[in-house]
């Protein structure tokens, strides 16, 4: 982009990352577990990522940094296992999220086009796979999306959206559906194990951090920013949930939960609907993959700046695209969409963003001295300890299979990490035992 963007090109970003996983990723499967409350469970993570954009905001300033989470870490604590650990499990929060989207475009994908299969192959996960190499050799060759075209783009999807939840709930209103619908009602646990899985689809807004370069005075418009697109995004989750969850039966969500929004769009819409929100959903989830994969690969190219990646995953100070880390990305996104489900990959998303997030809360609680106030960082802490737990029980007690295959994929993490950022007290106390 040969112009820096300013306000609303910062706000479509922002909006941009956050609405292609949001609404049409993570609703079905949010809706699924809390039915006609999944309106409340979007608005308790709404509440808690505001809390942490302020952290992140009060942060760079007070600290008078550039970078996001892991630069706060340094410029903080002085621990490069912690910065490191924190900065590996931001990475596979955004490559968890990649995974979530290209799930999301493969099922839009093959439900529009009415072939879900292909002399008995499912087509979901191919096309999903096909999606997000596509994404890749884009990233690769430097293609991204104009400043222009970014807030064109992001016009177009919020105001489908926007005529999808107006004219849906004055149907449902009008005809009843809408009220015996938000009559029901669902445990607090639930609830709670909700807001934590919706907790993904706010994670768009801290893409700005890497994006400083772009933006017109950017320690302004940054702020702003975020203060208006999380709102935003959370005014249209929670209109969009609130007429899904009233038009379609808990039964017709629970066995199409990718694709729930484009199934709630034809009582009133027809199959023009479906057919119009399906293409939206491509526009949306493509958009977030690829926004997501060029500043995952940046984000990746600090780290290894910063000594906190093995060289292999790529040169620091190689010119032009970061190949070597998108393709490690890629590859490793296209593994999760291809064999997760989308329960799976939704909550591993979750539950890392959720540590990271509460981390830098906390971390801004514990330098709050510099802040206005103390309490907006309180509550996204506050909001972390009751997430992670009540994510990590729902999916050991009602999805033991997901959690088996999550409980191994952060094992498998952790050990990397110690092994990575305490390699030197390794090798030294290994020879120390030779001695």
């Amino acid at each position: 982009m040969s112009e820096k963007l300013g306000l609303l090109g910062a706000v479509s970003i922002a909006l941009g990352g956050m609405i292609g996983g949001g609404i049409f990723a993570v609703l079905g499967v949010v809706a699924e577990m809390s039915g006609a409350a999944a309106w409340i469970a979007f608005f308790g993570g709404g509440i808690v990522a505001f809390c942490a954009g302020y952290s992140y905001i009060r942060l760079q300033r007070v600290g008078d940094v550039s970078g996001g989470s892991v630069s706060f870490l340094e410029e903080f604590i002085d621990s490069t296992t912690i910065t490191g650990m924190v900065g590996w499990t931001l990475l596979f929060g955004y490559i968890g999220s990649m995974g979530m989207y290209a799930f999301a475009f493969g099922s839009f994908a093959t439900r529009l086009l009415g072939v879900e299969a292909a002399f008995g192959v499912p087509l979901r996960p191919i096309v999903s796979i096909v999606a997000i190499l596509g994404f890749v050799g884009l990233n690769v060759v430097g293609a991204r999306a104009s400043g222009l075209t970014e807030v064109l783009l992001v016009g177009a999807k919020v105001g489908i959206l926007l005529v999808f939840g107006v004219w849906g709930f004055y149907f449902g209103a009008r005809t009843g559906q809408l009220t015996t619908g938000l009559s029901s009602s669902v445990e607090a646990g639930g609830l709670l194990m909700s807001a934590a899985l919706s907790f993904v689809a706010f994670q768009g807004w801290q893409l700005l951090f890497y994006d400083e370069e772009s933006l017109r005075d950017a320690r302004t418009t940054i702020p702003r920013a975020i203060y208006l697109s999380i709102p935003l995004s959370l005014g249209l989750y929670i209109l969009v949930a609130v007429v899904t969850t009233g038009l379609l039966q808990p039964e017709t969500i629970a066995a199409n939960p990718e694709v729930s929004l484009a199934i709630a769009a034809e009582p009133f819409m027809g199959r023009i609907g479906f057919a119009l929100i399906s293409v939206a959903a491509l526009f949306s989830t493509g958009s977030a993959i690829n926004a997501t994969l060029f500043s995952a690969a940046r984000f990746a190219t600090g780290m290894l700046e910063d000594d906190l990646l093995p060289d292999q995953i790529g040169d620091a100070d190689a010119d032009g695209a970061p190949t070597r880390p998108l393709l490690v990305l890629g590859l490793i996104t296209a593994t999760f969409t291809a064999y997760g489900s989308l329960q799976g990959i939704t909550s591993f998303a979750s539950l890392a963003f959720i540590t990271v997030f509460g981390s830098m809360s906390l971390l801004a609680f514990r330098n709050r001295e510099g802040l206005r106030t103390g309490v907006l960082p309180a509550v996204g802490v506050l909001g972390a300890v009751l997430f992670f737990p009540s994510l990590v029980y729902h999916l050991a007690v009602m999805e033991p299979a997901v959690f088996g295959v999550v409980l191994v994929v952060t094992v498998v993490l952790i050990g990397l990490e110690v092994l990575y950022f305490e390699r030197e007290t390794i090798r030294s106390g290994i020879d120390g035992v030779r001695r």
